[in-house]
């Protein structure tokens, strides 16, 4: 194995054991050959596991971050190591780039929750009510859409449109959650994150009882009452940023527990308590699997042309704000 490859376990080694980077390192190795041929990168949000966010990943972060920065890839090839709403949001980006995603069923929950018909009928329900949608959906929602937004910039676009009201779907928690922070009205949809919907204020009861301390940090996407309950809330890239410039001498993190094991990377410092809701979806995700797209360009992202230059305008939207 060469010099390349087997250094970069040092990156993981605090939170991966060696053991189990044995079989990781054939096809990080072929990974990175894979993607030198092919004019490749790879992009994975921050719930991919570490040996994928640190080891073979060129651009990693949360939703804004990804959607930001796949304008800016120099590629032939996208390979998203993330869900399917996020492999097409890189395709509306790229229309002109190969996008593969390494498993057609990483779905998700909240994407799954909302149709192009729903937010029809929800129009119809509201006239005149701009409809902000989470990027958490397929690319026929945001195309029936105006405006996208993220966890991370969701007040900042609900306050840019300038109304007294607004439409936010589909999760109904992080609707909630902005409302408290700003005077704008907004109707919230009903679809919930099946890894947020399950963290409750007595988790956080428990944890503060047997973590004596702690500093619980939780999603946007959790229930209300959790985040009224944690010490802070805020998106995966926010909470990242927290630990880096708080520096708590134990912290943990209500969101899918990857996120823990890649933050605790570049803080051995810091104790992470980990109270693990794995997302099924961002699991499909492998080594194994990131390099068979490669090698086959397997499951590429197509989006119908018709729906494309909607949806596109309404991301690119949210990215001018």
């Amino acid at each position: 194995m060469n010099v390349t490859v087997s250094s970069l376990y040092s990156r993981i080694a605090n939170v991966v054991p060696k053991v189990e980077w044995m079989g990781f390192e054939d096809d990080v190795a072929a990974i990175l050959e894979l993607k030198k041929k092919r004019n490749a990168v790879i992009l994975a949000h921050n719930y991919q596991t570490p040996e994928i966010f640190h080891c073979v990943a060129d651009i990693v972060g949360d939703s804004l971050a990804l959607a930001r920065k796949a304008t800016e890839v120099d590629a032939d090839v996208i390979v998203l190591a993330g869900v399917h709403f996020m492999a097409e949001t890189a395709k509306l980006l790229n229309p002109e780039k190969t996008v593969l995603i390494p498993d057609m069923g990483a779905g998700c929950s909240l994407a799954d929750s909302i149709t192009p018909e729903d937010v029809a009928l929800l129009r119809e329900t509201y006239p005149g009510v701009p409809v902000i949608t989470y990027v958490n959906t397929s690319a026929a929602v945001k195309a029936a859409s105006d405006i996208c937004c993220t966890s991370g910039n969701a007040k900042k676009i609900v306050e840019s449109l300038g109304v007294p009201r607004v439409l936010m779907i589909p999760d109904e928690y992080l609707a909630k959650n902005v409302a408290r922070e700003t005077n704008v009205e907004i109707i919230a949809w009903h679809g919930h994150c099946e890894v947020h919907e399950r963290f409750t204020p007595a988790d956080i009861q428990e944890l503060r009882a047997s973590h004596p301390g702690v500093i619980v940090l939780a999603h946007p996407e959790c229930p209300p009452d959790v985040v009224a309950a944690a010490d802070f809330s805020g998106s995966t890239a926010v909470m990242s940023d927290y630990v880096g410039e708080k520096r708590p001498e134990r912290v943990v993190l209500l969101t899918e527990c990857s996120m823990s094991d890649n933050v605790a990377v570049n803080h051995p410092d810091v104790e992470f308590i980990r109270p693990c809701n794995l997302c099924p979806h961002m699991k499909r995700i492998s080594l194994a699997n990131i390099r068979e797209a490669l090698e086959f360009n397997r499951h590429e992202v197509t989006v119908d042309p018709a729906i494309a230059e909607a949806a596109r305008r309404a991301v690119e939207r949210m990215l001018a704000v």
